[in-house]
């Protein structure tokens, strides 16, 4: 299945779902960050994706780190919510969704590093590489809003 983003463009699709969703900004102790590269569109991404119906939103994140790369990680804080409406994404299958997304930090407590068959690559990046991938503007808006080490959290 593939997906392609839309953001505050009068061309996207009417959403006919609404998905609320956890990310998490997973870091080495070189404080690079682990991004995956997505299967579904080709851009590099945090690890997340869609909380079920027994998830909290924290145990989503932590759910989603593991499905997608193989790590077992633990929540340690709050990047921020991210709500916007203009943030349209439709797949392949029909399902044009709205994302309530929130974006959590993570450590790593175990797991080996290991793609899913959402991912096409997995990599730890550098705060100063992760301009040069393509990627979402609303990905780098999470990773921003972690490296500016923020007192609160970010709420939009």
């Amino acid at each position: 299945m593939s997906r392609r983003e839309y953001y505050d463009d009068p061309k996207a699709p009417k959403p006919n779902s609404m998905v609320v969703a956890a990310s998490a900004v997973v870091t080495d102790d070189e404080g690079r960050v682990l991004l995956q590269r997505r299967a579904d569109s080709g851009l590099w991404a945090l690890p997340g994706g869609g909380m079920e119906l027994d998830d909290s939103l924290p145990g989503a994140a932590v759910r989603e780190v593991k499905e997608e790369t193989g790590l077992d990680v633990e929540v340690t804080g709050l990047v921020g919510t991210y709500t916007d409406p203009r943030h349209i994404i439709e797949y392949s299958d029909g399902e044009v969704r709205r994302q309530f997304n929130v974006c959590f930090t993570a450590r790593i407590t175990g797991g080996t590093l290991a793609m899913s068959d959402e991912s096409t690559e997995l990599r730890f990046v550098a705060p100063e590489d992760v301009p040069n991938l393509p990627m979402h503007h609303t990905q780098r808006l999470r990773l921003q809003h972690y490296q500016e080490r923020r007192p609160t959290p970010y709420l939009g």
